[in-house]
Formats: structure tokens, C-alpha cells, sequence
């Protein structure tokens, strides 16, 4: 990818964080922390990588993807506002009785969103299905799907992954979002899923690990996933929860709280800046 390019996917990026925090702010509730830590590779998924088109939302040959760790939506709505699927305006209903943009994604109420998700594990076993569903259909499309890191360590995952590696899925990517914190505290304290990849590897699965905030690394992950044949691809991408908003940066009290207007006005003020430097760059 030109360096041009890449430029304007940080500059999206960039958006897409400051719609995470117009979307939480409004609603006064909402994730952060885990929306924030996942922009950049939900950033390069729906504007590099993924077969998708707002004007055509349900074409049956589509790329597919499953936000499994459903309570990071924001992400998802701000990246679905800025692709086109929905107006920006939008994000500020997050939550709000009626609103398109419920706590989790609902594939009835959102354009875009593939599948309904939140209870943490099922979202994965679904993508296996949509991967399974395109095989035996001989359909070209892929699936992705996006996990947290707590998230492993519901067994429903590792159901998912067993079969995946079964059934040779390689038209299926998984990115675990390894931001290190859950609700509770590290991943660590609360019930260690490490070594990550040397489990996937157990299971069957091709490993990639990288930064999650390198555009260099996330294109070229994703492009060695379309790649490898024969099994399924993990990106376990180490990432900041928070990242974008200093205050926000690596703390577990953002997993699931808003910002009051003291700390939106700050966050939005570091994010213009941010934004004004990468388009001045």
C-alpha cells in the first residue's frame, strides 16, 4: 500500500475514535476503552480489506463480519458512519430508546452489521458458520471476526476454533484484540488465556501476532491471511485499551464508562489535534 494511503487510513482512524467518543458521550454509557484499542483494525477492515458496499449492504457474496466481543459496537457504528451506511448524526443516539444503535450490534436494527452480538463466545462460532457456509456453498467470499481477549476465556471459543481447524476453514480470520484488560483487571489476574498464539497453534490455527496500532503490520497480517491455505488464520494484535485519548491510555476504569464534558471536551481536543497533525503530515 502507497504511503498515501496508509496516510488516510490513520486520518480514519483518527474520525473513528473521535465518533467512539461522541457516541459514548451521548449516550453516557457505553465501552471505550475496547472501542478505542480496536479503530485502527476496524479501520483498515472496512476501508483496505473487505469485499463490503453501503449501497448494497446484503449482497450475498460479501465479506462477512462478526464483531464477537459485541460491547466495543461504538467502534463498529463509527466505522459504519464514516464507510457510509449510516449518517454520522447517528452516533449520537447510541443507546437512546429507538435508536439503529443499540449497546450491542443487532443485525435487524443496523445497516452493516452482519450479525447480532454480546454474549461473549458466540460471536466466533458464528463466523465458523458464515466460513463453513461459504465452502459448502463454494461462495468467494471471507469472514472476520474481532474477539477480546477476556473473551478467551469462555470455552465456546475454543469449541469454535477446534472446529474451525477441522474443517480446514482458511477463508476465516479472527483478530483477538489483545489490549490486556477486562472488566475485572489484567487478562492475567482474572483467569490467564496466555500464551495466546501457542494456543491457537494447539488448535490448528495459523498465528500471526502484531502491533494493532501499525497500519505496516495490520496490511501485512492480513494479507499473508489471505495467503495461507488450509487452515485458519488468528491475528493476535497487541493494543492499547484507550489508545487515542491519554487519559483513557491502558486504564481498566475505561472498560465501561463515559466521559463526563470535562473529559470529552479534553478527549475530543487531543483527537482534533491528533487529526490536524496527521492531515497537516
Amino acid at each position: 500500500m502507497e504511503q498515501a494511503a496508509k496516510k488516510q487510513l490513520r486520518i480514519k482512524a483518527c474520525k473513528a475514535r473521535m465518533g467512539i467518543i461522541e457516541a459514548v458521550y451521548s449516550a453516557n454509557s457505553g465501552h471505550p476503552g475496547g472501542s478505542l484499542s480496536i479503530a485502527d483494525i476496524m479501520t483498515y477492515l472496512y476501508f483496505n480489506e473487505m469485499n463490503v458496499d453501503p449501497k448494497d449492504p446484503r449482497n450475498e457474496d460479501r465479506d462477512r463480519f462478526v464483531l464477537s466481543k459485541g460491547h466495543t459496537a461504538p467502534a463498529l457504528y463509527s466505522v459504519l458512519a464514516l464507510k457510509g451506511f449510516f449518517p454520522a448524526e447517528e452516533l449520537k443516539t447510541l443507546r437512546k430508546p429507538g435508536s439503529m444503535l443499540q449497546g450491542h450490534p443487532s443485525m435487524k436494527m443496523t445497516p452493516g452489521v452482519d450479525m447480532s452480538t454480546g454474549s461473549l463466545g458466540q460471536g466466533i462460532s458464528v463466523a465458523v458458520g458464515m466460513a463453513l457456509g461459504a465452502k459448502l456453498a463454494e461462495k468467494p467470499f471471507r469472514t472476520y471476526a474481532v474477539l477480546g481477549d477476556g473473551e478467551l476465556q469462555e470455552g465456546q471459543v475454543w469449541e469454535a476454533a477446534m472446529f474451525a481447524s477441522a474443517k480446514g476453514l482458511d477463508n476465516l480470520c479472527a483478530v483477538v484484540d489483545n489490549n490486556n484488560l477486562q472488566i475485572d483487571g489484567t487478562v492475567a489476574q482474572v483467569n490467564s488465556p496466555y500464551p495466546i498464539g501457542e494456543k491457537f497453534k494447539a488448535f490448528g490455527w495459523n498465528v500471526i501476532e502484531i502491533c494493532a496500532h501499525s497500519f505496516d503490520e495490520i496490511e501485512a497480517a492480513f494479507e499473508a491471511a489471505k495467503e495461507f491455505k488450509g487452515k485458519p488464520t488468528v491475528i493476535v494484535a497487541k493494543s492499547i485499551k484507550g489508545k487515542g485519548v491519554s487519559f483513557m491510555e491502558d486504564q481498566v476504569s475505561w472498560h465501561g464508562a463515559a466521559p463526563n464534558e470535562e473529559q470529552y471536551n479534553q478527549a475530543m481536543a487531543e483527537l482534533h489535534a491528533a487529526l490536524l497533525q496527521l492531515e497537516e503530515a
